[in-house]
């Protein structure tokens, strides 16, 4: 049949989009890692840690720095304030007729003293204004100080923190990336287990309807064909499942379509002594550092707490600029000053005390944490030691298996083929085979495993990751 122009145009508008949306995003393992780097929550919330951090540091170092202050007022009186005082026109007037009385200047007359009383009288001005600016410096203040050194110290809690949260989503990355690896992998060792079986059911039923085998062995193989197909549903499952959780990770859509490329391969890692390990553990681990510097906080703020108990010293200057009038026409003046201001406290019962009970606590708190973290450490070290000596032993072991079993299914192949041999060699053969496949994949992933933990547990950790992140997250 010939489609038309119109109709291959039509074809060409509706695939092309379809095309593009189905298309899968194919990952390696570098790709995942710097996708989770990208998107991880826990990273982006550390990252933003580190830039509290570093305002705290420039707010502490603020504290210390002189603080100018500028105040100016204007005000106007709608109704002046009065108060009551003696009537001073009288007061002056009777004083001034009895130096007259007292002199002989005039004969004395009573009558010219007034009587004396009070008077509402306003002394201020209707209109008003002052500005002034004052400069502050503190010259002691532990508090001050103490804070300053606590803030940096916070600072560096946070980029450790931001080098154990990363530690940790590049272990969780490879284990989630070689997870799914492993589950295609032995997707594939059961997806040739049943092409093997139904290439094998084929051969039978030619065989039966030749008159060579019984119906017996017919249903043999059917029987084994069938077992494996739920087998296979069930591992395409698990590789749904693993790529989920891989999203999951990346900060994918859970709708969008991804792959992974890569395999999982077997190099024999050459490692330190048991005692090397253990101490790289000891002085590297990400964890365990954010706890040390944790307790350097912890220090800094019992220091903190018993700055009350210290007295404060601070310099002072200010200027001022006022005036005052009934117009508008202000008679101006203006004074300064300079001093020093000392403050220490006696007794506030007892606040302080407590406050530096509880900041010991806290620090005799983080010496538990360091301790357990320390055991902790030094048992999984021990444990994944003796797990990759296991599983290398087991690999070893495992590969001459698969060698074996590849041989015997040949065997059986062949014998059977020759009529010397039956299905249930080529059967057990088969399942030999595919059950070595499946154990030296999961002995391999199993190894890269423990050596990831392994790493994370002994803070080894490529300063290009902090670099990426230091550049793509601000």
């Amino acid at each position: 049949m010939k489609l038309n122009k119109p109709i291959i145009e039509l074809l060409f508008i509706f695939l092309i989009p379809m095309t593009i949306f189905s298309q899968k995003t194919v990952y390696t393992l570098d790709d995942a890692v710097y996708k989770a780097l990208e998107n991880n929550k826990d990273i982006r919330i550390a990252v933003l840690d580190i830039k509290k951090g570093e305002a705290a540091v420039s707010e502490a170092f603020g504290y210390a720095l002189p603080s100018v202050d500028l105040s100016a007022s204007l005000s106007h009186f709608i109704q002046k304030p009065m108060m009551a005082f003696p009537d001073f026109a009288a007061l002056l007037g009777n004083a001034t007729y009895s130096i007259l009385f007292d002199e002989g200047v005039l004969p004395r007359d009573e009558s010219k003293f007034m009587p004396m009383g009070s008077k509402l009288q306003s002394f201020a001005q209707t209109n008003s204004f002052e500005s002034t600016i004052q400069v502050t410096q503190i010259l002691f203040n532990s508090a001050v100080f103490r804070g300053i050194g606590a803030s940096q110290i916070y600072l560096d809690l946070s980029k450790e923190n931001l080098k154990a949260v990363t530690s940790k989503t590049l272990l969780d990355v490879n284990t989630a990336f070689y997870g799914t690896l492993l589950a295609k992998e032995m997707l594939t060792i059961l997806e040739a287990s049943l092409k093997n079986a139904e290439e094998n059911l084929s051969n039978v039923k030619a065989y039966y309807n030749q008159g060579l085998v019984s119906e017996y062995d017919l249903l043999q193989v059917e029987v084994q064909v069938e077992n494996l197909r739920p087998k296979v549903i069930d591992l395409q499952k698990a590789v749904f499942e693993a790529k989920s959780g891989l999203k999951l990770l990346l900060g994918v859509d859970q709708n969008a379509e991804i792959d992974i490329k890569g395999e999982i391969t077997y190099e024999d890692a050459l490692l330190p002594e048991e005692e090397v390990l253990i101490n790289q553990a000891i002085t590297r681990n990400f964890e365990l550092n954010t706890l040390k510097i944790k307790r350097n906080v912890d220090e800094e703020m019992i220091a903190i707490e018993r700055a009350d108990y210290w007295p404060m010293l601070t310099a002072f200057g200010n200027y001022s600029y006022a005036g005052s009038s009934d117009e508008w026409k202000f008679n101006t003046y203006n004074s300064s000053i300079v001093g020093l201001s000392f403050s220490m406290n006696l007794f506030r019962g007892t606040r302080t005390s407590r406050k530096v009970e509880q900041a010991v606590i806290a620090t005799k708190q983080t010496d538990e944490r360091l301790a357990l973290t320390q055991e902790f450490l030094i048992k999984e070290v021990k444990s994944k030691l003796i797990e990759l000596n296991q599983v290398r032993t087991q690999i070893n072991a495992i590969e001459r298996n698969v060698k074996l079993a590849e041989k015997a299914y040949s065997i059986a192949n062949t014998r059977y083929k020759e009529g010397t041999g039956t299905q249930l060699e080529i059967k057990n053969a088969d399942l030999e085979l595919s059950t070595a496949k499946a154990n030296r994949i999961q002995s391999m992933y199993d190894y890269k495993i423990a050596l990831s933990n392994l790493e994370k547990l002994t803070g080894h950790l490529d300063d290009k990751y902090i670099d990426y992140i230091n550049k793509n997250l601000k």
